[in-house]
């Protein structure tokens, strides 16, 4: 099952720009509604990971991770 590589995301992300960019970029008010993203505390629209993975410039499919089901 794919699910979102929250920590790929992440480290994508810190070797790039700081939260307050990323945030800015995607058309966030504050650093800490993407950062509930990234945490996981908040679930990721697909429009809003298409936005992120123009923003890292990657394919979306990077930001994936294939989970064995249990």
């Amino acid at each position: 099952m794919l699910t979102v590589d929250l920590n790929r995301m992440r480290q994508l992300r810190e070797s790039k720009m700081s939260l307050q960019e990323m945030a800015t970029r995607i058309g966030y008010q504050s650093a800490n509604g993407y950062y509930y993203l990234e945490c996981g505390r908040s679930k990721i629209s697909a429009a809003t990971l298409a936005k992120v993975a123009v923003v890292l410039d990657v394919p979306i499919q990077e930001l994936f991770t294939d989970q064995a089901e249990n």
